[in-house]
This record gives C-alpha cells, sequence and structure tokens, in this order.
C-alpha cells in the first residue's frame, strides 16, 4: 500500500514502493511457475519408473533380478550404478545448463529463457517415452536436466522481479508449489501406468511433455520483468510494464531504484568477479549453504526413492507407489501453509522450526528401521504406517521451509550486478548436491542402512544454528534495497561492509 512502512531486520522503518497485487502479476506467476511442475514431475516420476518390472526387466536386467531374490539384502537390492545415473544424469546437465542460462537470461531476458527451457524439456520428454536402449534414455535425461537448468534459473528470479515486496514471498513459493503437484502428479500417474504393462513406463516418462508444453503457450503471454527490459535499455517499455503490474501509476520511485540498479550494475564489467567481491560474499555464502542444506535435509532420499523405500520395507510395487503418493499429498499442503504465513512471520523462523521438526522425524524413521528391519525380513505392518506418518511429517514441514525457501531467499538477496551469475551458482550447487545424493543414495543406503538417517539428521541440526545465527530475514525489504536494509544491519555480515562504508564517509 502507499505510504505503507516495512520494519527490517535492524529495526529501522523504510517507505515500502506503492503497488497492488494484479491479476497480471498472478498471471504471470502461475504460468512462470509451471517451470517448478516440470521439475516436480520429473523428481516423481523417475522414482516410480526405477520401481516398475517392466521398466527394470528392458533397461537394468541385473538390478531386476536381485529384486526377486530373496536372500538379497533389503538395503541392497536396488544398489546399481546405471540406475543411480539414471536419476542423478539430469542433474548434472542442469549444472552445464544454468550456466547458458545465466548468460540468455541477462542478455535476453528472463521470459526467452522459460521458453527455451520448455522446448528442451519437451525434447527429453519425447526421447524418454521412445527409448529403446539406456545410451537413448539418458540422452533423453540430460535434455530433461537441460530445461531445468534453464527453467530454475529464471523462474525464481521472474517471479520475485515482478512481484511487489510485500508479496515477493508468498508468490515465490508458487514455484515451489507447483513442484509438489507435479511430485503428486507423478505419483498418482506411476500408480496408474504400472497396471499397464509392459509400455506404462513410457506413458509416464512422456507425460513430462504436458506441462512443458502449458509452460511454452502460456511464456507467449506473459510479460517481461520491468527489471530485464531497463537492464536491455528499454526504458520506456520497462516503465509502462511496471505500471501495469503494480496497478497504480505512482510507480516513479520504484523506477527510478530500478534505474539506478541497472546503472550500477552497468559499471561491472565482470559480473562473476563482482559476486565473487568482499562486498557480494554473504550473500554467496549463504545462497550456496542453502541449497547445500536444502539437499541434506535427506529429502532426495524421501522423494526420489520413496517406491524403492517402501519396496525395501516389504510393499508389494503398487502398494509401495500408494505409499507415495500418500506421502506426497502433504507437500502441497505444506507449501500453502508456506504461501500463507512467509510474508506475516517471515523466512528464519519457518527454517528453524522445520529443521527441528525434520530432525525429529529423520531419527524417528531410522529408529524404527534400526529396530525392526533388518537384512532379509519385512517390517511389519504397523511399523510401515508408522513410517509413513514421520515421512508425512517430514514432507510437512520441507514444504513450508527448506524447500520453497531454498529458492525464495537466494533470488531476493543478491545486487542486480551480480543477480543472473549468483542464480547460475545458486542453481548449479542446487544440481551438484542433488547429483551427489541422487547418484550415491542407493549406495548409501546399502552400506549405511538405517543410519542414513540419522546422518540426515545430524545435518538438519547444523542448518538450525545456521538459521538462527547467520541468515538475516528478508522479509519484505524491496529487491533491490537488500545490501543496505539487511545484509550491511547484521551482527556478522556488517563486517564484510565496514571499509565500504568507512570510504563513504571520508568522501561526504
Amino acid at each position: 500500500m502507499a505510504g505503507g512502512f516495512i520494519t527490517t531486520e535492524a529495526g529501522a522503518s523504510a517507505p515500502e514502493f506503492p503497488a497492488r497485487l494484479t491479476k497480471q502479476v498472478i498471471i504471470c506467476t502461475i504460468i512462470s511457475a509451471f517451470g517448478g511442475f516440470m521439475f516436480g514431475y520429473d523428481i516423481g516420476i523417475s522414482g516410480g519408473v526405477t520401481s516398475m518390472d517392466s521398466f527394470l526387466k528392458k533397461f537394468f536386467p541385473t538390478v531386476y533380478v536381485k529384486k526377486h531374490q530373496a536372500k538379497t539384502n533389503n538395503y541392497c537390492k536396488y544398489n546399481n550404478e546405471y540406475l543411480q545415473l539414471f536419476t542423478s544424469s539430469l542433474y548434472l546437465a542442469a549444472i552445464i545448463a544454468s550456466f547458458f542460462a545465466s548468460l540468455v537470461t541477462k542478455r535476453f531476458g528472463r521470459k526467452p529463457t522459460i521458453q527455451i527451457a520448455s522446448i528442451l524439456f519437451i525434447i527429453g520428454a519425447i526421447l524418454n517415452a521412445a527409448a529403446e536402449n539406456l545410451a537413448t534414455l539418458i540422452a533423453g535425461r540430460m535434455f530433461l536436466g537441460a530445461g531445468v537448468g534453464f527453467g530454475n534459473q529464471a523462474v525464481p528470479l521472474f517471479i520475485s522481479e515482478i512481484a511487489p515486496a510485500r508479496y515477493r514471498g508468498g508468490l515465490n513459493i508458487c514455484f515451489q508449489l507447483l513442484i509438489t503437484f507435479g511430485i503428486l502428479s507423478a505419483n498418482i500417474i506411476n500408480y496408474g501406468t504400472s497396471k499397464l504393462v509392459p509400455y506404462g513406463w513410457r506413458l509416464s516418462l512422456g507425460g513430462a511433455a504436458i506441462p512443458a508444453i502449458v509452460l511454452l503457450v502460456g511464456s507467449f503471454i506473459i510479460v517481461e520483468t520491468p527489471t530485464s527490459l531497463i537492464e536491455r535499455g528499454k526504458n520506456e517499455e520497462g516503465y509502462s510494464t511496471l505500471k501495469k503490474i503494480r496497478g497504480v501509476d505512482d510507480v516513479d520511485k520504484e523506477y527510478a531504484e530500478i534505474v539506478n540498479a541497472v546503472e550500477i550494475a552497468k559499471q561491472v564489467k565482470h559480473p562473476f568477479r563482482s559476486m565473487m567481491s568482499r562486498r557480494n560474499r554473504p550473500q554467496l555464502i549463504c545462497g550456496s549453504l542453502l541449497q547445500f542444506f536444502q539437499q541434506f535435509t535427506g529429502i532426495t532420499a524421501v522423494v526420489f526413492y520413496a517406491p524403492v523405500l517402501f519396496l525395501t520395507m516389504g510393499f508389494k510395487d503398487n502398494a509401495s507407489l500408494l505409499a507415495a503418493v500418500m506421502a506426497n499429498v502433504v507437500k502441497p499442503i505444506g507449501t500453502v501453509v508456506a504461501i500463507l504465513v512467509v510474508d506475516r512471520i517471515g523466512r528464519r523462523i519457518l527454517l528453524v522450526q522445520a529443521a527441528i521438526q525434520m530432525l525429529i522425524s529423520q531419527c524417528a524413521i531410522g529408529g524404527i528401521l534400526a529396530v525392526h528391519l533388518n537384512a532379509t525380513n519385512t517390517v511389519g505392518r504397523e511399523y510401515c504406517i508408522l513410517v509413513i506418518f514421520f515421512i508425512c511429517v517430514f514432507l510437512a514441514g520441507f514444504a513450508w521451509s527448506w524447500g520453497p525457501l531454498g529458492w525464495l531467499i537466494p533470488s531476493e538477496i543478491f545486487p542486480l550486478e551480480a543477480r543472473s551469475s549468483a542464480m547460475f551458482i545458486t542453481v548449479s550447487m542446487n544440481m551438484l548436491f542433488t547429483f551427489i545424493l541422487a547418484q550415491t543414495f542407493l549406495t548409501m543406503l546399502c552400506h549405511m542402512q538405517s543410519g542414513i538417517f540419522f546422518f540426515f539428521g545430524g545435518w538438519l541440526l547444523v542448518m538450525c544454528l545456521f538459521a538462527v545465527f547467520l541468515l538475516p530475514e528478508t522479509k519484505g525489504v524491496p529487491i533491490d534495497e537488500m545490501n543496505d536494509r539487511v545484509w550491511k544491519k547484521h551482527w556478522f555480515w556488517k563486517r564484510y561492509y565496514l571499509d565500504q562504508q568507512h570510504q563513504e564517509k571520508i568522501v561526504e
């Protein structure tokens, strides 16, 4: 609201730019967030098809044989490097693609980057659905990964730049909400296609093209962000677009703020070098740690391989897929909670509360499996239900905290001159740690057995301490004023700006 005020962590009040939550912003957010649906669908679909016998028999016959051998160690049935490569290759491609996406985002805009993501994802889905050998299957995964790299680079940044500051958190979390709907949709589709032998897995993998087509068609409706337009010299179009998405005529102050940020950014000839500079180091450290921590909550173990985990416990094929559906129903609900409260109570309290909740859940799951699941038995029905309950508790906590905020916070903390390159680092770090865990989880499960859940629990304790002491609150702060209002006033990170502030006083 015009004339409203926001309060920073340091307690200082600052005027908020006039803005309404317009229909244009809502439509642009929903359409662009389908990039999250693509990502989520792939996360959910890969774990499901790897539990289907027809898929394993065609591409991973050794795993199929081990799966049906009664004497095979429960924790090691799926320990196969090629099966892990099927899941993890996507994230390796995403790391490479995100570098090129950062260049496209800066030079051509956020909107074309989203369009490229859609096209790459469609190609990957077609290759996977038509695959007759492992090489084609992996090639399809690589195209999907490139699409994820471009989409995850552009979408959170796009939403953060079009959203009014007071609504930025909730709108940006729509990206994560669509990820959860993508995962849930994939689980439901896997449950249905698992009965369509022997080609059900083709329908599951090919279905990834549907959200990509929706995003591609919708991308012709959305506007480019004012920041991107002004950044590329289209100032008049940027001004008119800003008025359109804000729903008010009084946008001069926000427009001047964006222009000022663009002018400062133009003075930086090497944005990657600037990102590594001392003044941007706090954001780089926090943004990178958020990506590391997001994956080391153990979400990979729970989501990617949920059907495999349930099979390990003794569920049958269809029952394991149904259990995965049940567990992932809670994620969209938890994400809606985040949308409703993140701009009211802030980011940090959600991260701290959820870290404790997930820590309890991981330890409970690990404890149940340690006591009741050995090498060759199956877990009793009552304990299976208890494990599903704690997985739901874990997923709910992740859905309203480290999941969405792992994308939201990095998209809002960097200054414009380093924003595109910073998102490349952010996406790359996320994909790197996802790749590492996706490629190693089944091996870790084989060797660590139930101890793997205590391993993730230890990291959750570290995350809680990080959020309490080192992560500043960014709620309600305009994206181009983050340095002055947040980082320069944080008890620890302000030391990175003391020299700069001292020089500014001398000049004055």
